[in-house]
């Protein structure tokens, strides 16, 4: 008989402590639910920047957009952290959330490839999660 252990979300994931952390926790959920190109961008030394932190990330269709959103307000609830400011949801091509500290982008490729975020704020360190789901600092 073969048992399955169900790993509960405060088993996989722990509260972040810093606006680094919750983005990358952000990052991580995004790669749960199978986002791709998924990037942090540190904002924290610009100082015009309207958060420190920008995670985007990319879906497939606006169902695997919300699924992601909904991933993250779940993870939210269970690990105690203040809920986001939601902008988006109802087409759901580019779904915004709110953190204050941190702004994650969950977008369609058509969204993702017209606006070109990462341009836009080009002066920022980026980090790319790879395939295996591990953080990595590009610039």
């Amino acid at each position: 008989m073969l048992l399955i252990k169900k790993v509960t979300i405060l088993q996989k994931f722990k509260k972040p402590q810093s606006s680094k952390g919750l983005a990358t926790l952000l990052a991580k959920i995004a790669y749960e639910k199978l986002s791709s190109d998924i990037e942090i961008l540190n904002l924290k030394k610009i100082e015009v920047a309207p958060t420190d932190f920008f995670v985007i990330c990319t879906c497939n269709s606006d169902t695997h957009a919300r699924a992601v959103a909904d991933a993250v307000y779940k993870y939210c609830k269970e690990l105690d952290i203040q809920y986001p400011r939601i902008e988006g949801l109802e087409y759901s091509h580019w779904i915004l959330l709110d953190f204050f500290d941190v702004v994650m982008h969950i977008m369609l490729k058509e969204e993702r490839l017209y606006y070109h975020l990462e341009k836009i704020w080009g002066d920022a360190s980026f980090s790319k999660l790879d395939k295996s789901g591990k953080l990595i600092k590009i610039t």
